[in-house]
């Protein structure tokens, strides 16, 4: 029977089989040993025998071995024991060397970020680049039943589209048997159909944005957590998303903790409820702390986005930090305007450690205003895009809002990378589409 290499420890004195990668290999005539990795992590194994050290000659890193061995417990080894009296079984050989080392934590710097893509199937297997992506199971996975303790409905939403109609950044078009259809930009239109089925609901699903930006924060396909609920006001959204981010970075901490040292990643500072600035506010304090105008801007500079976090931990003890009263010129037709305010829009951004993880607004629910909106940027309300869009709202929708984040930007941040395509398994950008 196969043991994991995080039970060995439990079977000391006894003889087992483990299977795995040759994950290290130190040859030193007198004392042999590799490293085996599994599942579960890695474990040590000493060869002692002439036959079986006969047996590695030649083989390389990632070699898949099954090995039968005496459990020895010893503090000193990966999970506290090891095994001897090993005999090899070798069962899928490599012979050529990894193009990329796997058993050292592998450089992040700018600079070999591409070498690091181009060899991703081969530097996945590396313990710390697995650890961005259990994490990031972990992350997605605790957001998904945190939602639906607040009786949130996960759905699916098509990304097949005919058209682009949500607006902003750029699509990508393709040809659907002879007719023009377009990659989703978001789950927007559908989630907002969906508050008329369940009232809350959310996806977790691929995004494509046609943006020609090559930046640390960009990719041309991400996860996107999209989430919408009924009968809600801003405060109560902005209350979900600091429960969600709470609930993300203390599940990392508690189950990774080991994996997150290893990153030299610190625990976020975080207040209960994130607290609240107003974009104008942000322009103001940046200003005058930094002698660069920002006045009167309508919208965040990355620095600015950098700058208002740093501050936010030190004056408001909170390392992330909603940024609110956008101005309505800048606002998607789907935006409420502030019932009190209408140069004001019922928006709100999420930063965290430098960067946007998330947008957020209530939604105007009105039929007759959201059709005079759709009127003033030239809609074709009879476009596919809008007709069954529009449908929903015309036979009844409540106030509503709903946020996108980024799960991809925000375990970057979690984690403390400095790119998020470090982030991505296989990420895509303006210059890669593989592997």
């Amino acid at each position: 029977m196969r043991i994991l290499t995080d039970d060995v420890v439990h079977h000391d004195g006894k003889k087992i089989t483990i299977q795995g990668w040759i994950h290290k290999k130190r040859l030193l005539g007198g004392l042999n040993f590799i490293t085996v990795r599994d599942r579960r992590g890695i474990v040590q194994v000493l060869v002692e025998d002439k036959d079986e050290v006969e047996k590695l000659r030649g083989l390389q890193i990632g070699t898949v071995v099954s090995i039968t061995g005496v459990v020895y417990k010893d503090e000193r080894a990966p999970g506290g024991a090891e095994l001897h009296d090993a005999t090899l079984e070798v069962m899928v050989p490599v012979v050529d060397a990894p193009p990329i080392e796997i058993d050292k934590p592998i450089d992040h710097k700018p600079d070999n970020l591409d070498t690091l893509f181009e060899y991703r199937p081969i530097s996945l297997r590396n313990i710390q680049e697995t650890a961005i992506f259990k994490i990031q199971a972990l992350v997605k996975d605790t957001i998904r039943k945190q939602l639906q303790s607040e009786d949130f409905i996960e759905f699916n939403s098509p990304k097949l589209l005919p058209g682009a109609t949500e607006g902003g950044a750029e699509v990508f078009k393709l040809d659907y048997f002879g007719k023009e259809a377009t990659l989703a930009q978001s789950a927007q239109f559908y989630k907002q159909i969906m508050v008329g089925v369940f009232e809350r609901s959310f996806e977790i699903n691929p995004t494509y944005r046609a943006e020609l930006s090559a930046t640390t924060r960009h990719m041309t396909e991400f996860i996107h957590i999209d989430a919408e609920a009924g009968f809600v006001n801003l405060n109560e959204l902005m209350g979900i998303m600091s429960r969600m981010v709470h609930a993300a970075v203390d599940a990392s901490w508690d189950k990774y903790d080991t994996e997150l040292k290893r990153w030299n990643a610190s625990k976020p500072v975080l207040t209960k409820e994130f607290p609240k600035i107003t974009l104008n506010e942000v322009h103001e304090h940046y200003t005058k702390a930094t002698g660069t105008s920002t006045i009167g801007e309508k919208d965040l500079r990355p620095e600015e986005e950098k700058w208002v976090c740093e501050w936010a931990k030190k004056q408001l003890g909170s390392e992330a930090v909603f940024i609110t009263e956008w101005p309505a010129s800048e606002a998607k037709f789907y935006h409420k305007l502030d019932e009190n305010n209408p140069e004001i829009a019922d928006r709100f951004d999420l930063l965290f450690r430098g960067v946007e993880i998330a947008t957020g607004s209530m939604r105007e629910n009105r039929y007759d205003a959201l059709v005079e909106q759709l009127q003033k940027i030239g809609a074709d309300l009879e476009h596919p895009g809008f007709k069954y869009y529009l449908m929903a709202f015309k036979y009844g929708l409540p106030p509503h809002g709903g946020f996108g984040m980024g799960l991809e930007r925000l375990v970057q941040k979690i984690i403390g990378l400095n790119n998020v395509k470090e982030a991505s398994l296989f990420p895509r950008d303006i210059n890669r589409l593989a592997p």
